[in-house]
């Protein structure tokens, strides 16, 4: 089964999108083994406003971190969903007995240079501490984007518009090594084919020499091995490093414990205790389907913890064709866990990617999740094949789902803004792409009849509006 991940939509999934979904849709609740299927949310990109991380961003990312010490799930490792919170004295989780799942968030940023993609990363890790939680507890992992199609960061550099330049992506991974934590390195007692489950060799090629990180070479110690330890020859350690400062009368060596390993201790673990992940979020290209395969190289050598790809241009927005054969092309080369990402709104959808793509390592979701919040529970009923759910089919709960969100969403706006027509400009746009689905048959989607559809649209007041609601429930 196909792990399935929140694709982030700028003015629709914000926290309070996020943490509803998650509350309503996203967990499991009815005392079966059926997965949610819900990965990962991804939040709107944080970007750079006036040479700091914009304020609007971090505080929307500061209320998911209170969300997550309000549920005591301290921990939103993006790869752990299986992981269970410990147990009270009366055998309850954490989580009042919803779920074991973890409300897993991804923060992700848009950068036209290294600089930018410094100043959001370490302003994530401020934050995170300002909020109590240690380096590794939250967001281990951020996602960077490179797909944007929007051309007022498209034009400036940045998401699709970044694609084109090669040396501006380049020093953006040579960051992204400084700062990554070793991925290639497998635990203690594990393989490295069950390490790296997606990781496939060439034909004729072990796995060991396929991923040249992942084992030193016979007579090399693991510490010349990975380069990103020590500095190259000639190359002195404080500009191997130049983020790393020892404190006064500290030399530099015995300051940067990644760089040396103590007596006895495994240098692939040290590195691993303080670092991130990093992920990429991409199109094919801005203009040329070509820019994604000669971006391959780069990022197959980059440590990165998967890719997800949207194979259109950034030129075409979200108009035309997917392009399938030069994603295709990207799939067979692409040395990473792969994601698809780009026009599923049905379980129709991703079992047809399924069967293209058997390597693929999950797809992620917008317009589909937005318009039927239940689409990735019924992929998950759709996969099982336990009898003990056949009389609670997660079709029916679709409805349900969509207006529990509608209605954390709108106590939300309620709080935040004032007067009905702020609140009305806000609330509506959470029903586009559910009318949108309602108006297509192929589409898995809750059923809303047109003239309520009709009476939101027209709705004056807050008063209307609500009474337009009620014909749904």
């Amino acid at each position: 089964m196909l792990d399935i991940h929140f694709a982030p939509l700028q003015g629709y999934t914000e926290c309070a999108y996020r943490q509803a979904h998650f509350l309503y849709a996203g967990i499991k609740n009815d005392g079966t083994n059926l997965e949610s299927g819900i990965a990962a949310y991804y939040t709107p990109f944080l970007r750079v406003e006036k040479g700091e991380a914009r304020p609007k961003d971090l505080r929307d990312l500061q209320q998911d971190l209170e969300f997550i010490k309000s549920r005591q799930t301290n921990i939103c490792h993006c790869e752990n969903q299986g992981y269970n919170p410990p147990l009270d004295s009366n055998c309850h989780s954490p989580l009042d007995g919803e779920s074991s799942n973890f409300y897993n968030v991804i923060p992700q940023v848009i950068c036209r240079d290294a600089s930018e993609f410094s100043i959001l990363v370490d302003a994530i890790q401020k934050l995170k501490k300002d909020c109590g939680f240690a380096p590794d507890e939250v967001f281990p992992q951020i996602d960077i984007n490179m797909g944007c199609p929007f051309p007022m960061q498209a034009k400036s550099g940045r998401g699709s518009g970044i694609l084109p330049r090669i040396d501006a992506i380049r020093e953006i991974l040579q960051e992204v090594n400084i700062r990554s934590i070793s991925l290639n390195h497998p635990r203690v007692g594990e393989d490295l084919a069950s390490h790296n489950p997606h990781c496939h060799p060439r034909e004729g090629e072990d796995l060991a020499s396929h991923n040249t990180h992942c084992h030193p070479r016979e007579g090399e110690d693991l510490a010349s091995h990975n380069t990103h330890c020590h500095p190259r020859v000639s190359e002195d350690l404080a500009s191997h490093n130049p983020h790393c400062h020892p404190r006064e009368g500290e030399d530099l060596a015995s300051h940067n414990t990644h760089c040396h390993p103590r007596e006895g201790e495994d240098l692939a673990l040290k590195h691993s205790q303080n670092a991130l992940k990093f992920s990429v979020k991409m199109r094919l290209g801005y203009t040329s389907p070509e820019e994604c395969l000669a971006l391959l190289p780069l990022l197959n050598e980059a440590p990165l913890a998967h890719i997800t790809m949207h194979p259109r241009l950034g030129v075409q927005q979200y108009k035309g064709a997917l392009d399938f054969d030069t994603f295709q092309k990207f799939y067979e080369g692409c040395r990473h866990p792969l994601i698809f990402n780009g026009d599923i709104t049905s379980i129709a959808d991703i079992e047809r990617l399924e069967k293209m793509y058997p390597n693929l390592a999950g797809v992620m979701i917008g317009r589909g999740l937005l318009a039927n919040p239940q689409l990735a529970h019924q992929y998950a009923f759709q996969k099982s094949v336990s009898k003990i759910c056949q009389n609670a089919h997660p079709h029916s709960n679709s409805l349900q789902a969509l207006l529990q969100i509608h209605e954390a969403l709108l106590a939300d706006y309620r709080k935040r803004l004032q007067g009905d027509a702020q609140i009305l400009d806000k609330i509506r746009p959470f029903w586009t792409y559910a009318v949108e689905a309602a108006q297509d048959p192929s589409r898995d989607h809750p059923d809303i009849p047109k003239r309520t559809i009709k009476k939101i649209a027209k709705a004056r007041n807050l008063s209307e509006y609500l009474d337009a609601i009620k014909e749904i429930a």
